[in-house]
């Protein structure tokens, strides 16, 4: 059977509102029976990040970018979500994983994702399943009689690895698969100047919110501050404006020894009255600039809460297999993928859908 008819059976489950199980049992058009469904899903030697990778390059580079000009800043944003597997107990490297929404432990793990955005439409180029990286917290041990060579055995150890680690090669497998993007936009979880220093070795700016922590310094007018002091040295804006204060910072050297400049934004938080602070390693940009980019951070969290609520992920693979798991991961991202190219293609006022109907 072709491997491309296994996968648009397992690509088409959820528009057909029937599982897996009912698509074998009452199709007769599928052709294969489960046995080669499930040798497809736990083969080690299919290299998924790849493939959603070429699959996305190619959307992006043939449907999307000749729809926006080239002054369009175009951004990579990464974020990580619970992906829940409460009632597993053999699943490959099965781990207790913190949810810091509702703070407290699930089982299951933490997917990684990296997206592309032009400010109209959001795609997801590449996503990781991350274990717990303490083995104490990891409740299914890990295989070990795999061919270390294999692409299930690099996903496996790379999801024992940090999140931050993942991340810069992430980004460093975008940038080379021909993907363009000019800044990456995360969350304050990943905000930590060596993460920064190494995605700018990369030759990627970032652009992130800050912490309000007492571990992270910043090199400001001659002295290493957390972020708190910082904020209480410089000169706020009068009345009530949204940008209270802008400065410059170091954040390290880079590997020829040169500083590391970066800007710090100190915006008013509607909600609590407070402020929050937005970096940039792109000193360039504006302030306003700053701001408006990172609002689309936003678009992963709307491609995660569809993913759940409609495009069954963690929820339509009940396999026990870790390869497994990214092959159900990788297809749910792939529809994602044509969701968006149909809605930037029915609802752009550019084309002429509308005027031919």
């Amino acid at each position: 059977v072709s491997p491309v008819a296994v996968f648009r059976v397992l690509f088409t489950l959820i528009f057909t509102g029937k599982n897996l199980f009912r698509t074998l049992e009452s199709g007769g058009n599928c052709g294969m029976a489960k046995d080669t469904v499930y040798r497809f899903l736990n083969s080690v030697h299919t290299n998924w990040r790849r493939f959603l990778l070429l699959l996305s390059s190619r959307v992006i580079r043939d449907e999307l970018e000749p729809l926006t000009t080239a002054a369009n800043m175009k951004v990579l944003i990464a974020d990580d979500t619970l992906y829940r597997r409460d009632r597993s107990k053999h699943v490959e490297l099965l781990s207790r994983v913190f949810d810091h929404i509702e703070k407290r432990y699930y089982r299951g793990f933490r997917m990684l994702t990296l997206g592309w955005s032009d400010g109209i439409s959001f795609l997801p180029i590449s996503c990781a399943l991350l274990a717990s990286s303490k083995e104490k917290n990891r409740l299914v041990p890990l295989r070990t009689d795999l061919d270390r060579r294999t692409n299930g055995a690099k996903r496996r150890r790379e999801g024992i690895g940090k999140a931050t680690d993942v991340l810069v090669e992430m980004v460093a497998e975008a940038t080379a698969s021909g993907i363009q993007a000019s800044h990456l936009l995360f969350d304050s979880w990943f905000a930590y100047p060596v993460t920064m220093r190494k995605l700018l070795a990369k030759g990627m700016h970032s652009l992130c919110m800050l912490k309000v922590t007492e571990k992270i310094f910043y090199h400001f007018q001659g002295e290493d501050l957390h972020l708190a002091a910082i904020y209480r040295k410089v000169r706020k804006r009068r009345g009530r404006a949204k940008i209270l204060a802008s400065i410059l910072v170091g954040i390290g050297e880079d590997d020829k020894g040169s500083p590391i400049s970066a800007k710090i934004i100190f915006v008013r938080d509607r909600r609590s009255k407070k402020w929050l602070a937005l970096m940039s390693t792109d000193t360039a940009l504006s302030d306003e600039e700053i701001v408006t980019a990172y609002k689309r951070r936003w678009d992963i969290e709307v491609f995660f809460k569809v993913a759940k609520s409609f495009l069954n992920l963690a929820k339509e693979c009940q396999g026990r297999s870790y390869d497994a798991l990214v092959a159900h991961s990788t297809t749910v991202c792939c529809r994602y993928i044509m969701l968006a190219l149909a809605k930037r293609t029915n609802q752009d006022p550019r084309t002429l859908g509308t005027l031919f109907h």
